[in-house]
C-alpha cells in the first residue's frame, strides 16, 4: 500500500464518486483512478460492498471522493481552475463537463453533474486581466463579464482595444 499524499482535496458525493472520478480521468490529462475502497460492513448510508472512498488524480493534483451519502453539496467556494491554452482546449473541457449532465455559468465557471465547480479559464485571460495597462485589463474583464463560457478571440479584441 502506497503512503497517501500529505494533502488531498476530499470531495462529498451521495454516492457518485466512482463515476465522477472516472469521468475526470477520461477527460483531463494527467488523471487517473487510482483506488477504490469498499465498506467492510453496512452503515446508515449503504451496504457492505458499496464503494466508499475511491482515490483519484485531476490533472496532477491527489483528490479522494467520499461517498458520504446526502446532506453536503458542493459550491463555489471551491472550484477546480484549468487554464486552457486557446479556444478549441476551452471547447473540449466545457463541452464534456456540460455535456455530462453539467451546468453553465458566468465568466468561464461551469458545474458537473456531481455539483463540483471548474473554471475553465484561458490563460489569455488570467493576462489580460491582471496586466499593468488598467485600461487593457478593465476591457477584457469587463469582455469577460459578459461571457458564460469564455470566447478567447473576444477577450484578445478587447484586451488590444
Amino acid at each position: 500500500m502506497q503512503p497517501p499524499a500529505k494533502n488531498t482535496i476530499c470531495l462529498w458525493y451521495d454516492g457518485g464518486a466512482e463515476e465522477a472520478a472516472r469521468f475526470y480521468a477520461a477527460t483531463f490529462p494527467d488523471s487517473s483512478v487510482d483506488a477504490i475502497h469498499r465498506v467492510p460492513g453496512d452503515y446508515p448510508a449503504g451496504k457492505a460492498g458499496d464503494v466508499l472512498t475511491v482515490e483519484f488524480t485531476v490533472m496532477g493534483i491527489p483528490c479522494l471522493g467520499l461517498n458520504g451519502g446526502p446532506g453536503c453539496e458542493h459550491g463555489h467556494a471551491f472550484s477546480f481552475q484549468v487554464a486552457t491554452v486557446d479556444q478549441a482546449e476551452t471547447d473540449r473541457y466545457w463541452d464534456a463537463i456540460i455535456g455530462n449532465g453539467g451546468a453553465a455559468n458566468a465568466c468561464g465557471w461551469c458545474r458537473d453533474k456531481w455539483g463540483v465547480s471548474w473554471q475553465i479559464t484561458p490563460t489569455i485571460l488570467s493576462q489580460a486581466i491582471t496586466d499593468p495597462d488598467q485600461a487593457a485589463a478593465k476591457r477584457a474583464f469587463e469582455a469577460m463579464m459578459q461571457m458564460t463560457k469564455i470566447d478567447v478571440t473576444a477577450i484578445e479584441k478587447a484586451y488590444r482595444g
